[in-house]
């Protein structure tokens, strides 16, 4: 499970004549995850999710609040940062890939990384090529792939080590209907085998598909944490995509009151 409590991530923003004022990407957001869940972020860009799942993640400091990531049935409360990293896999559509490696390679080498050994290195790329469905390019370079194979290739690297937690940057951005399929379908596996998975999205039907629950948010502030059917019954709509545009227009009629 991962939980963070009032997070606030403030960055500061160059004005006109060297003027610089502080604005908060994340501001005062509280939100929990529990095992096999997954939960959909939401919202218009630069409301804030990339910043937010980064925190969630442990790769950015937040300017306040916290993240707790507890494991087990014994509920074990991780704290050191570098041990936090070796039960999450966090994607980013950012994420630089070593082009002159196969696939196969780089798995390998984070393997070795995160201390496995070769014999599990072997069965976990097995298992993660087939669940991907990789095997006809796993051993080609990786500058020769596909933007669908080199997405799936990017997110195996998250897999490698088997975490608990899962947290997608906008996973399936971009991708044919087969590269598409085979990571949602990786999630909904995920989910069966008790994993938390948080990602973002921009993609309605994919997260209406998908998602316990949908967390939309606006301006650094959460402004719905509903199931989709929910979010369909509060707007009155039958489909995600017109919910999420009737949320976002009235929040920004409040924001102009």
């Amino acid at each position: 499970m991962i939980k963070a409590e009032n997070l606030v991530k403030t960055f500061v923003k160059n004005e006109k004549r060297n003027k610089k004022t502080e604005f908060n990407a994340v501001d005062s957001i509280s939100l929990e995850v529990g095992d096999g869940e997954i939960v959909g972020i939401l919202g218009p860009n630069g409301a804030g999710k990339t910043t937010l799942l980064r925190m969630l993640s442990s790769l950015m400091k937040p300017t306040s609040g916290s993240v707790t990531i507890t494991l087990g049935e014994g509920k074990e409360i991780l704290k050191d940062q570098i041990e936090l990293r070796r039960h999450i896999g966090y994607h980013s559509g950012n994420t630089k890939l070593y082009g002159r490696l196969s696939t196969r390679e780089m798995l390998s080498m984070f393997g070795t990384i995160y201390g496995l050994t070769d014999e599990v290195i072997g069965e976990r790329i097995g298992s993660i090529s087939k669940v991907l469905s990789m095997d006809e390019f796993i051993d080609n370079r990786i500058e020769k792939l596909s933007t669908g194979q080199t997405q799936r290739a990017a997110i195996a690297r998250c897999l490698i080590h088997d975490p608990e937690i899962y947290i997608f940057d906008e996973p399936t951005l971009g991708l044919d209907i087969i590269s598409s399929a085979a990571i949602t379908k990786f999630m909904k596996g995920e989910k069966d085998r008790g994993r938390t998975v948080i990602y973002s999205t921009h993609y309605m039907e994919e997260a209406e598909y998908l998602c316990d629950r949908i967390v939309m948010i606006n301006r650094g502030h959460i402004i719905t944490d509903l199931t989709p059917e929910e979010l369909k019954k509060e707007t009155g709509t039958t489909n995600m995509r017109d919910a999420f545009n009737a949320i976002v227009e009235r929040e920004e009629l409040k924001n102009e009151e």
